[in-house]
């Protein structure tokens, strides 16, 4: 398992060192000029150029890269332009509205999601198998932002049932009005994940339910739910696995939107602001840290495989 992990690692190096890479010349290639932001509209092109140079950013875009590599070596992920504080303390900062939120979604996801996968494989092209689709199907199409702003306006402002915006935290108001202010976008963040894991199980769970081994149950007597919970649906976890570890990923990037929406002061909505600001370091410091987030889930889903299905381990 070890050599495993080691080996995941090492690979995990030119994943990140390109993402690195693309993160910093997609943030280059956007319009807008830092330094006229941080100097202002009347500010005069002296000014302006003092700033550039101040911030490095009349240098050359190879040299800008090798310099933050350097830092990136050395821990030091930049300092934000605008706020004035390091990228890592900025970030750890936001980091728990983020992690609640993700994890409350997920919380909502997988029951959900999975289930309805089950039930669906379960009574195959019957009217709950085609509802269910299409309940999954509309769960991945429709854009989480529209979603969100409809809730708003329905459940907050026409109901009053949940707050619009904002976020108490859990150490301050307690867990119902922590619970209160994520419950919404949770929902909304979940929605786009419940269609896609409920879509992966559902094809799972078909291929299992055909399996030989299945059927040799059934004709033992062996009764329906053991048959499903415990025979099929582990031989579909997987799979399923595999997924959770993408439906954390993209539960995280996913809250960028939703934090927008709902005014989450979490790291999605710091990215946004960053990008409007044109702040550099701050954008390029945060992605990165997304990145090797990404890249350790990956390598705990495998390390979760050795788990699920010893053919893995022994293997």
């Amino acid at each position: 398992m070890l050599r495993g992990i080691l080996m995941r690692l090492s690979q995990a190096v030119p994943v990140l060192l390109i993402f690195s890479v693309m993160v910093f010349m997609l943030m280059h290639l956007l319009p807008g000029d830092p330094a006229l932001a941080i100097a202002g509209p009347d500010a005069t092109p002296e000014a302006v150029q003092a700033i550039r140079q101040q911030l490095g950013l009349d240098r050359p875009l190879p040299i800008q890269l090798l310099e933050w590599f350097a830092h990136i070596a050395v821990g030091n992920f930049g300092e934000s332009i605008t706020l004035k504080q390091s990228v890592v303390s900025a970030v750890v900062e936001r980091l728990p509205v983020t992690l609640s939120l993700s994890l409350v979604s997920l919380i909502v996801t997988l029951p959900i999601g999975i289930g309805l996968g089950v039930v669906a494989a379960y009574w195959r092209n019957s009217w709950i198998d085609a509802f269910v689709m299409v309940l999954a199907l509309l769960g991945v199409s429709l854009p989480g932002f529209w979603v969100g702003i409809l809730s708003v306006l329905y459940f907050s402002v026409q109901l009053g049932w949940f707050p619009p915006s904002g976020y108490v935290p859990l150490t301050e108001g307690g867990f119902w009005p922590w619970f209160a202010s994520l419950i919404q976008p949770a929902i909304v963040l979940a929605l786009f994940q419940i269609g896609f894991l409920a879509r992966i199980t559902r094809s799972a769970m078909l291929d299992v339910l055909d399996q030989d081994f299945i059927r040799t149950a059934r004709a033992k007597g062996v009764d329906e739910w053991t048959t499903i919970a415990k025979h099929a649906f582990r031989n579909t976890l997987i799979p399923v696995v595999t997924v959770l570890g993408i439906t954390l990923s993209l539960l995280v990037g996913g809250s960028v939107v939703i934090e927008q929406v709902f005014a989450l002061p979490g790291i999605g909505r710091l990215i946004v602001q960053g990008i409007l600001n044109r702040d550099y370091p701050l954008v390029q410091g945060t992605m990165l840290l997304f990145g090797f987030a990404f890249v350790l889930i990956n390598i705990l889903v495998d390390i979760i495989y050795t788990f699920v299905d010893p053919r893995v381990r022994y293997g």
